[in-house]
């Protein structure tokens, strides 16, 4: 049986994704299988966070 939806947000993809891989893999399994398909990240986020430019809200408002 086959059964297709149409999912119009990233957000809905996401929920109904994260949905399937727990039913699927259980909590354990789909922790492992999105820290091997993400590849667990690059960089170092500690340091690297507080190299971010400090921009005001009208900063990034005039950058779009």
């Amino acid at each position: 049986m086959r059964i297709t939806m149409q999912l119009v947000k990233n957000s809905e993809v996401r929920r109904v994704g994260t949905e399937a891989l727990l039913s699927a893999l259980g909590p354990f399994g789909m922790a492992q299988y999105l820290e091997k398909y993400d590849g667990g990240g690059t960089g170092d986020y500690t340091k690297e966070k507080y190299n971010q430019p400090d921009y005001s809200i009208q900063e990034i408002i005039d950058m779009q």
